[in-house]
């Protein structure tokens, strides 16, 4: 079978995609080695349209079978290579090969790692991404955020439901979260703030046991604590697209024209692997939607 079109990508840019790319009658398939993206990870999100509040999983959940009811198929594979084929394009995944006359990149991004030493060596015994899959395992214990940004507040409040304190750690002057956010850690007893400081090393013996500052908090560079979570932002998952030819930024984003359009012909992106500073799981999937338009115009016009 050729495909009118191949979304590799499972979160809310590449399901958006699919929603519309059934409801133009495309033969769709949708390829991703996880299903639902990073916003599974989310806690709570209280800014989508139409929810006041539901957690990452739930909205992951309802969009995917909105997209089993516009007929398209959705299959866990993790696509290693994308290449031409005539006029088409060849998937090479772990699930097999596909071929698709065009292609959604919605991959996402990955997790940075601080790159510190423990980090690797502590991971899952006290060093987390994740506060929604690990905060349940640090009931009364003392935790550490490290990094300023929105997602690092929420994984704060998350974290505070469960330990007993929780400190962020970020290497700037304030905190960037959202101003409703921000709010709510200044106004919880469990969380502290510490400013203008980095973790150089995590430290244990079979667990976490405490992380090295690179300038002294009361006193002692050496903070006590049982888990560290590390949220500093994500790097984008463009392997797949610099092996096609497909422009990149200086950062590896794929560079993506108005209509969500690639440099190659038939090639299409959206969702956090693209260019743009505001990335959302709403923009994404609006980025998604553009992009199936875009595909079947081009389909037409072919």
């Amino acid at each position: 079978m050729i495909y009118d079109l191949i979304i590799v990508g499972g979160g809310p840019a590449g399901l958006s995609a699919a929603i519309y790319a059934g409801r133009f009658r495309m033969k769709t398939i949708v390829l991703a080695r996880e299903m639902g993206g990073t916003v599974v990870n989310t806690h709570l999100i209280e800014n989508w349209p139409g929810f006041k509040s539901l957690s990452g999983v739930e909205l992951m959940e309802k969009i995917g079978d909105h997209v089993k009811s516009v007929g398209v198929e959705i299959r866990q594979a993790e696509v290693m290579e994308i290449k031409r084929k005539d006029k088409n394009f060849l998937i090479k995944s772990d699930g097999g090969e596909f071929e698709a006359k065009t292609v959604l990149l919605a991959t996402g991004t990955k997790h940075r790692k601080l790159n510190v030493p423990g980090e690797k060596e502590f991971y899952g015994r006290g060093v987390s991404y994740c506060a929604v899959c690990d905060a349940v395992f640090f009931k009364d214990k003392i935790v550490a955020v490290v990094g300023g940004s929105d997602s690092a507040a929420k994984e704060a409040l998350l974290l505070s439901e469960y330990g007993k304190r929780v400190y962020i750690i970020y290497h700037r002057e304030k905190i960037r979260a959202e101003p409703i956010n921000a709010e709510r850690v200044a106004a919880n007893k469990k969380i502290e703030v510490i400013n203008n400081t980095s973790v150089l090393e995590i430290r244990g013996d079979k667990f976490v046991q405490s992380v090295m500052l690179d300038k002294p908090y009361k006193g002692k560079r050496e903070l006590k604590l049982d888990g560290v979570f590390i949220e500093i932002g994500y790097d984008p998952q463009s392997e797949l697209a610099k092996g096609m030819g497909v422009e990149l930024d200086k950062r590896g984003e794929i560079v993506m024209g108005r209509e969500s359009q690639t440099n190659v012909p038939g090639v299409y992106a959206a969702g956090d692997v693209t260019t743009g500073s505001f990335k959302q799981a709403i923009t994404g999937a609006a980025q998604g939607v553009v992009a199936a338009n875009s595909a079947y115009d081009y389909l037409n016009k072919k």
